[in-house]
């Protein structure tokens, strides 16, 4: 599963914004794939290990034990902050306030919104990351970083359509 999802998504950024050969570009996209591959095989068996052992200790299955599996799995596994487990931590991150966010509604913490709340949640994130990329970008994540500075930045110089379609930081002198 890591391969299928880690794959794709690092060859279009590794082409899209690293520099070097394409022997270099193919091994940086191996390595990627083969860390979110082997994180998370190993965040697996170590979740569902913790589990079976929790169930067999108290001879039965409990909610918490779920969820001190996982701490346990994330800080072994993914405790390291490298660019591998930023991206996946962040992606975990969003889904998990969607999901907390839909729980508070079904068990009435919060009321139903009379109107779909996406919209001006759209248009708090977006404001929220233009303004700091504009004016803290260091605090943003290196790769949100390129893809940013590419379509907000780079996007003010072209010299044609092979600009939109590969790269538009030219090396040559064209």
């Amino acid at each position: 599963y890591g391969a299928k999802i880690r794959a794709p998504h690092a060859l279009v950024m590794t082409f899209l914004f690293k520099s070097g050969s394409l022997r270099e570009k193919l091994k940086s996209i191996a390595q990627a794939t083969f860390a979110h591959s082997r994180n998370l095989a190993y965040f697996v068996f170590t979740y569902k290990g913790l589990l079976a052992a929790q169930a067999r200790l108290q001879r039965k299955k409990i909610p918490f034990h779920s969820f001190l599996a996982a701490c346990i799995g994330g800080w072994l596994v993914f405790g390291d902050n490298n660019p591998i487990n930023s991206q996946i931590i962040m992606y975990l991150l969003s889904r998990i306030l969607f999901g907390l966010a839909r729980l508070a509604v079904e068990k009435g913490y919060i009321p139903q919104p009379k109107q779909d709340p996406f919209p001006l949640l759209a248009a708090l994130v977006w404001g929220t990351v233009l303004w700091l990329f504009e004016y803290h970008k260091e605090t943003l994540q290196p790769s949100l970083q390129s893809s940013m500075t590419y379509l907000y930045e780079d996007s003010e110089v072209w010299h044609d359509l092979s600009d939109f379609l590969i790269y538009n930081k030219r090396t040559d002198s064209k």
